[in-house]
């Protein structure tokens, strides 16, 4: 049993949900309205990359590259969530783009998204949670 309820998660064990998993929650901020869309994603070395077609989540990257990315997972017994702050930039170059088509990265829904979009983590954090009674409860 953790002697904690809540510990701290390394970057390597950060990494490894990260790269674990397909599916995250992108929150975007601009022009003084925050948004929050789920997108599928691959993790490319140390930064995240997804797809997307012009729109809304362009639009706000646009604005303001500054974004907010997590993921969690809850059991029974405990849960955990990792959450990654960073720029966002899509991605122009030519020969990145044939790079980022080489990922394993597909939409999820029939729908053209022919842009790829990098996250460039500045940080990230994560946290497991243990699950209990409280005492006196």
């Amino acid at each position: 049993m953790a002697s904690s309820p809540v510990t701290k998660l390394s970057d390597e064990q950060c990494w490894k949900l990260l790269g674990g998993s397909s599916f995250g929650r992108l929150a975007t901020s601009a022009l003084g309205m925050v948004d929050i869309m789920p997108i599928n994603y691959v993790v490319d070395k140390e930064t995240l990359v997804f797809r997307t077609a012009p729109g809304s989540k362009l639009l706000e990257i646009s604005v303001s590259n500054v974004v907010a990315f997590e993921i969690d997972n809850y059991r029974a017994h405990d849960a955990w969530s990792v959450v990654v702050k960073g720029t966002a930039e899509m991605i122009s170059n030519p020969y990145d783009i044939v790079l980022a088509e080489a990922l394993p990265l597909n939409p999820w829904v029939p729908t053209v998204k022919p842009i790829f979009v990098r996250i460039t983590p500045t940080d990230v954090t994560g946290r497991h949670f243990s699950f209990g009674t409280a005492e006196g409860n």
